[in-house]
């Protein structure tokens, strides 16, 4: 049987997106034919993969003509090319995914949903907007057959909402073997700081942040490490001019990252209650700081308080007040056990792994991949 072409999409520019990364690597291994489609920006990284892709130029970066112009871009370039398999990640790529599907025999559509798309702060602080994706969503979902999303909060979510079975692929690390590993000197990290880090593609309004930085007011001692990019770190970059123990780095690559990550004391996930996405998420840089053997210090969110509290990884702030978070870090870094916190680190990453995880795709997948009709 030749090997099955999948088409993989996506919004964003492919360079820090380990999940789709990580499907894009699952169906290489299952012997497809794989070509990941997403954008190019101005300051997009350059990539190496075993897979091929495409990043497409656009005019527009932002807004509702740049979501038009992507999906009619996708739209087009899809309906050109010879398929089996079609791989919508979010709503964002749905529409164009579905369209071109129309014109494809014998072609299966597979959506990944990375989030409650819908409940974003972005669109719940518009609601026109969310409205239009609101009616993309509930006039594509209900003839969806093969969907799976993050977390099993969401996915109920979507469950009751729609009625249709939805599959439960968490963003898992892989098991982490540091290629190369250096110093905190070679990484320009202070020697005589404990290190509080965030890290990740999304440090946006409403992640507890801005709290984050004000709680370094009650720790002299710490050092803020924030690794990525996201909506409000120029406040926050603003508001850190004049301190000396806080540093950013743009994003990066996966590996590159986690020669940080390794250094941290506490690895932070402060999102708050205040959607329904923030409500049922569950960030992958949880798994990531799992892998690190890094403890976690966690707001009080369902799916991450669950993991958080099962494992016994850290602890979890009573508010995001800035004295709190600042408390609850010390209760972490000078009073926890450290021996049991890095046990219970290295349990969790053994059973916690993408390579554990990935075992869903293959029930979602195998049929697809062996099937004679797709």
């Amino acid at each position: 049987m030749p090997a099955k072409k999948v088409i993989v999409s996506v919004t964003n520019d492919l360079t820090t997106d380990q999940r789709v990364h990580k499907v894009c690597i699952y169906l290489h291994n299952q012997g497809c034919e794989v070509t990941l489609v997403g954008r190019r920006l101005s300051n997009s990284l350059p990539i190496q993969r075993a897979y091929k892709y495409k990043r497409m130029r656009l005019f527009f970066s932002t807004g509702a003509l740049f979501y038009a112009e992507f999906n009619k871009r996708l739209f087009f370039y899809l309906l050109f090319r010879n398929v089996d398999i079609l791989v919508a990640n979010d709503l964002d790529t749905l529409l164009a995914n579905k369209t071109a599907l129309k014109f494809k025999k014998n072609c299966a559509l597979v959506y990944d949903s990375h989030e409650y798309f819908t409940e974003v702060p972005e669109l719940v602080a518009r609601p026109k907007i969310q409205k239009i994706w609101e009616k993309i969503e509930g006039k594509i979902f209900p003839k969806l057959d093969y969907i799976y999303t993050v977390n099993a909060s969401i996915a109920k979510l979507y469950e009751e909402k729609y009625q249709k079975k939805i599959h439960v692929v968490r963003n898992m690390a892989p098991q982490f073997v540091a290629k190369k590993s250096h110093t905190k000197a070679e990484l320009n990290l202070p020697m005589d700081k404990k290190i509080v880090l965030v890290q990740g593609a999304g440090i946006n309004i409403d992640r507890g942040i801005e709290e984050l930085l004000m709680a370094m007011d009650f720790l002299v001692d710490y050092y803020l490490l924030i690794i990525g990019s996201g909506d409000v770190v120029p406040l926050l970059k603003e508001r850190a001019k004049s301190r000396s123990d806080v540093s950013f780095i743009d994003k990066m690559p996966y590996d590159e990252m986690m020669c940080y990550t390794v250094h941290a004391d506490v690895g932070v996930s402060l999102d708050k209650d205040t959607n329904i996405n923030y409500r049922f998420s569950l960030p992958n840089k949880i798994f990531d700081y799992i892998q690190a053997g890094v403890p976690i210090l966690a707001s009080n969110v369902v799916e991450v308080k669950t993991i958080v509290e099962k494992y016994k990884l850290g602890a979890i702030i009573p508010s995001h007040e800035p004295l709190d978070i600042a408390k609850t870090i010390r209760t972490i870094v000078e009073e926890m056990n450290k021996e049991d916190l890095l046990k219970n680190l290295k349990a969790a990453a053994a059973e916690l792994n993408w390579e554990s995880e990935s075992g869903v795709l293959d029930r979602i997948y195998h049929p697809l991949i062996n099937s004679n009709e797709h």
